[in-house]
């Protein structure tokens, strides 16, 4: 079976598939059996008692210590999200949103959660216009992609349903950790150098002083292996362990962050976090090959991976097999086709109604397969230039002894966020308002107090009524067509999740885009180098603009319940730094 390879992974691989070790059958948790390859890039975790799958070890860790203490899964995700807002602050923080799927085990239901802010009361759609100074367009960095966070507002929600330890103890190994240091990973490090050259560099960061403080050692970003140590943001969670909610929407880091805005001529105010509130929303779904798979529901892009769902449960993707030109062709022009529907109706559902129902109904999916043809691109569906860039997002699931699973994942959206850290706060702002759109009949366009549109999406399946798979793939415009090459690696191809995470993925750019930019053209399909010179060949013959390496192939993590042994199946994503730990 081919799978993405590169270095001493394509080593690996080979002895593994010269060996001749023999298939082995997994019995999968709802009682059907996998026979596949011996080893993937490494085992799924297996546990009994408990799982984490996070980017970051410590994290992860973090997270099965709160459930070794009698914590809910609820419990050690807050935990392990407040612990990567310090270790992953190119991906994450109390400075951005965050979206959650939940299954209850007491309740026997699934809760999703919409913790996305808004953008300021006092900025009108003219006012935007006459800042941007004639850009149709809100730029990625600066107090103007800068919206309301909802991340604090989401852990004390969720805390307050399915909680079983306070906060203060639930904090407490962030706030250690932020006062005491940690040694930064690899990739992470890659990222922390390469978005502050990004930031320093733009002309829309009204201030930076604040940011080289509070993420520079002696002036530069931290290296692997180097202890960073960020004091202002453990202050900042002692506050909220002590204050609660309130710290940050009414209390001192709020009236710190209107003064702020007030100091840099920034348009968000005291008023705007102490009216914010997040939602408890009922997640969507549709039926995939009898998997029922959920998203929320806009303004996040979740409907999109159910569309392209849909679209392809009308062919044989088993028969054609894992990495084939058929399968990979299929996937590509299916999710051309739900790309161009998010653009057009997905937006703030408080602002414009998305026809959600009609979107993921079996007519709506006929009408849109049989536009894909099988031998070549179709044209009249162009992609083109991509504006909605790879998002730096992180995304963990946990899973307790009693059956609770939590499926969360919060960004600042791209880089570390706007470049803008509130005066001795620890933590940057997320720039998620340089997605709205500028085009006044887009549902997307810019409003004051508007959220816009949200390419994180946590994602959850259930078999026959009982929870199967907690997952989700990080990466901006990546993350539906990471979520449906996951699926479809599971579903139709029988991996288990580590190997439906190691297999070599494809990243399709382009299309009509939420921030307005029309689809002129046929756009780019990035793949990694484990699909075959062959297939790469053929796709090209059939339309595809192919290019290998490069693009962003997302970052994954995810948990099986097995319900046969009554056993976690955890995975994590081999091309970043993420472990999963069970107990």
């Amino acid at each position: 079976m081919p799978r993405h390879t590169s270095g001493a992974l394509a080593l690996v691989a080979a002895a593994f598939l010269s060996s001749g070790i023999a298939a082995t059958a997994v019995a999968q948790g709802n009682g059907d059996r996998y026979v596949g390859p011996s080893f993937a890039t490494r085992a799924p975790v297996i546990a009994q008692n408990g799982m984490a799958a996070t980017m970051q070890p410590l994290a992860s860790q973090i997270a099965i210590d709160v459930l070794k203490k009698g914590g809910s899964a609820m419990d050690a995700a807050i935990a392990a999200n407040a612990a990567l807002g310090l270790m992953e602050p190119v991906s994450c923080g109390i400075g951005g949103d965050l979206f959650a799927i939940v299954w209850d085990p007491k309740t026997k239901k699934l809760y999703g959660y919409n913790g996305s802010g808004r953008s300021p009361r006092g900025r009108s759609y003219a006012d935007m216009q006459r800042k941007l100074a004639g850009r149709d367009y809100v730029p990625g960095y600066g107090s103007l992609s800068a919206t309301v966070p909802g991340t604090v507002h989401a852990w004390y929600a969720m805390h307050g349903r399915f909680g079983k330890l306070p906060m203060s103890e639930v904090l407490a190994p962030a706030i250690a950790y932020a006062r005491d240091g940690f040694p930064v990973t690899q990739y992470i490090s890659a990222l922390w150098r390469a978005n502050m050259v990004s930031l320093s560099s733009s002309p829309d960061v009204e201030e930076f002083e604040n940011a080289q403080k509070t993420y520079l050692i002696n002036g530069v970003p931290p290296v692997q292996g180097q202890i960073f140590k960020n004091p202002d943001l453990a202050k900042s969670y002692q506050a909220l362990a002590q204050g609660g909610r309130d710290a940050f929407y009414k209390g001192q880091l709020a009236r710190t962050m209107d003064a702020y805005f007030r100091r840099i001529g920034g348009d968000l105010r005291y008023v705007d976090f102490a009216e914010h509130k997040g939602e408890w929303v009922d997640p969507i779904s549709v039926s995939y090959r009898g998997y029922d798979v959920y998203e929320l529901p806009p303004n996040s892009q979740g409907g999109a991976a159910l569309q392209m769902l849909k679209i392809l449960e009308g062919y044989n993707l088993k028969a054609m097999g894992p990495g084939s030109a058929d399968s990979l062709h299929l996937m590509i022009e299916a999710k051309r086709l739900a790309y161009e529907d998010l653009a057009k109706y997905y937006g703030d559902p408080e602002f414009a109604k998305t026809p959600m129902t009609e979107l993921l109904s079996d007519a709506y999916a006929k009408q849109r397969r049989a536009l894909i043809k099988t031998d070549r691109v179709n044209p009249n569906v162009g992609p083109g230039e991509a504006k909605l860039v790879p998002g730096d997002t992180t995304y963990l699931t946990v899973a307790d002894k009693d059956g609770m699973m939590v499926s969360l994942i919060q960004s600042n959206y791209a880089d570390l966020g706007s470049g803008l850290v509130p005066d001795g706060l620890g933590f940057m702002l997320q720039d998620r308002g340089a997605l709205f759109s500028m085009d006044a009949k887009s549902p997307n366009v810019y409003a004051p107090n508007k959220r816009p549109f949200h390419t994180i999406i946590p994602a959850f399946v259930m078999k026959d009524g009982e929870p199967f798979l907690s997952f989700g793939l990080m990466g901006g415009d990546m993350q539906p067509q990471g979520h449906v090459q996951i699926l479809v690696n599971i579903i139709d191809f029988g991996m288990n999740p580590q190997e439906a995470g190691d297999f070599m993925r494809f990243h399709h750019i382009g299309g009509t885009e939420v921030t307005g930019s029309p689809s002129p053209g046929p756009g780019f399909v990035f793949m990694e180098s484990g699909i075959s010179p062959s297939v790469q060949a053929e796709l090209a013959k059939r339309g595809h603009s192919v290019m290998v390496g490069g693009g962003n192939y997302g970052g994954y993590q995810a948990i099986m319940r097995d319900r046969l042994n009554r056993v976690y199946w955890g995975a994590t994503e081999m091309r970043k730094d993420g472990v999963a730990i069970g107990y």
